[in-house]
């Protein structure tokens, strides 16, 4: 059966998982694999809902082009909670990431993750729009659309937890791929999963609508969004992403447009800080430097109406990417002093600093700006970049250290601070960094060999070290084992 195959593959990537990405982090002491049990026979309860989150967020971190960038995430992250802060029925924190994918798309599972496509800000037309697609799957998770959908099963015991948790993980990462697999078994109760689909996107727009309006946005832009999904459809052999995994048929699209209109109109400001995430996915992540070049040239070449502070940002970061310092400072110096305080313009300030080999210059800016805002991750990742770039290492791992007791889970960090070991021939505390890493993607056969190495670097009298670093490596073969373990069981439901 192909749902089973597929959800082996799942467990075998934890087995044999092979990094595409490098993020040091720190032992998830806290973490526990979800006892799936052998069928989804009974209610998911909330607690495993979010440590199947946990599980697929570890595939997604290994599988796709997750994009590590603190000035995109800082936007998305304050952005998903003003929302979140306005939505109703939230039971547990909700965690946002962006995926470096050029389609519409965004995507929401179990425990609260929310995943966002960069094709998506940067074809949205306005920060309502944008806003509306996130309000529209955090609906999906208040309401817990894939809980329900397996408690709806409960008379077909091939649609377990297992199964749908393969077919929902491959949907929402490829969706042609995850569709092939969900409609692979053309019995009765795929089709009412299908219905499923379209009454909770029903719910998902309904709710969503009223946590836009709520959140300050202009719920009339949840219409104007279907609309111009609906049109690419017109026009296209394949539909866009979005649309591969939330059904749009005509009716869908007239009942958000009536529930629309009950809103009055008027005019909603877009944030400063989305049209400049905008320009930055544009500039950093789809076009090439010279091309962005000519984009940002030619477009404020056309500007008539609108503020082409965003489109200045654009350009400063298609120019810095080419390495011509001299007219990305022209362009990028004047928007810092206009706005010293604006996160996206003191990120590309470090960046210039940088590459025009002033990074002890760098160090000294972004020192003063660490004591008035401690721990933002946009200052506090710079910062400790811009300290090892300036062979400040010890600088460096302060400043990560401190940042990582405040965030453990940030990625990037992690991945900072296992540089920094590496340069100071810190080996054992490398080794341990990078088990971090590998532990985040559920390789945790692959983390307990780096413990191993790690321990060859401590010193015999070194004890308590020892002790810590062997028990690190005893979690690791038995959250490995509990792994197997726990798919296995799943795997054994479908047959």
């Amino acid at each position: 059966m192909r749902l089973k195959s597929a959800f082996i593959t799942l467990c075998s990537a934890l087995l044999t998982f092979s990094i595409l990405h490098s993020e040091p982090l720190k032992a998830q002491t806290n973490f526990k694999l979800p006892d799936l049990g052998t069928s989804a026979l009974q209610a998911l309860p909330i607690e495993k809902e979010q440590a199947i989150g946990e599980v697929m967020m570890m595939q997604i971190r290994g599988s796709s082009p997750v994009v590590n960038d603190p000035v995109l995430d800082e936007y998305l992250t304050t952005l998903g909670r003003r929302l979140v802060a306005n939505a109703n029925d939230v039971r547990f924190p909700f965690s946002f990431f962006w995926l470096n994918n050029p389609e519409i798309n965004a995507f929401a599972f179990y425990g609260g993750h929310v995943g966002v496509h960069t094709g998506l800000i940067a074809q949205a037309d306005n920060e309502s729009q944008f806003a509306s697609v996130l309000g529209h799957e955090i609906a999906h998770v208040t309401q817990r659309h894939l809980a329900r959908r397996i408690q709806q099963q409960q008379d077909n015991s091939a649609l377990t937890i297992a199964g749908m948790i393969a077919g929902i993980l491959a949907t929402v990462v490829a969706p042609d791929a995850g569709i092939a697999i969900i409609s692979a078994n053309q019995t009765q109760a795929a089709f009412s999963q299908l219905t499923h689909s379209r009454a909770a996107e029903q719910e998902a727009d309904r709710i969503g609508m009223q946590t836009l309006n709520n959140a300050g946005f202009d719920p009339r832009q949840s219409s104007e969004f279907l609309t111009k999904l609906a049109a690419q459809i017109r026009y296209k052999y394949k539909p866009p992403a979005f649309l591969l995994t939330h059904p749009l048929p005509e009716s869908r699209v007239s009942d958000v447009r009536l529930r629309a209109e009950q809103y009055p109109k008027k005019h909603y400001a877009d944030s400063l800080e989305f049209n400049l995430a905008k320009s930055r996915v544009i500039a950093r992540y789809h076009q090439k430097a010279k091309a962005a070049e000519d984009l940002f040239r030619k477009l404020m070449r056309e500007n008539t109406i609108h503020n082409d502070t965003a489109l200045k940002y654009g350009l400063g970061i298609s120019l810095l990417d080419q390495k011509k310092l001299d007219e990305a400072a022209s362009i990028l110096n004047p928007l810092l002093e206009q706005d010293p305080k604006n996160l996206f313009y003191i990120d590309t300030h470090t960046d210039l600093l940088i590459a025009q080999g002033k990074a002890n210059e760098a160090v000294e800016f972004l020192a003063k700006l660490d004591i008035d805002r401690p721990n933002n991750q946009v200052i506090a990742l710079n910062y400790a970049n811009a300290a090892m770039e300036a062979k400040q290492f010890d600088l460096a791992e302060r400043i990560l250290k401190s940042y990582l007791l405040a965030k453990p889970e940030n990625n990037l960090a992690k991945e900072l601070i296992a540089d920094v070991y590496k340069k100071q021939e810190n080996m054992a505390s490398y080794h341990e960094a990078h088990a971090d890493v590998l532990a985040q993607y559920g390789a945790y056969l692959k983390a307990a060999d780096e413990i191993q190495k790690a321990l060859n670097f401590v010193e015999p009298e070194e004890l308590v070290k020892q002790q810590r670093l062997k028990a690190l490596l005893t979690q690791y073969r038995q959250l490995q084992k509990r792994a197997c373990e726990t798919l296995s069981l799943a795997a054994l439901a479908l047959k």
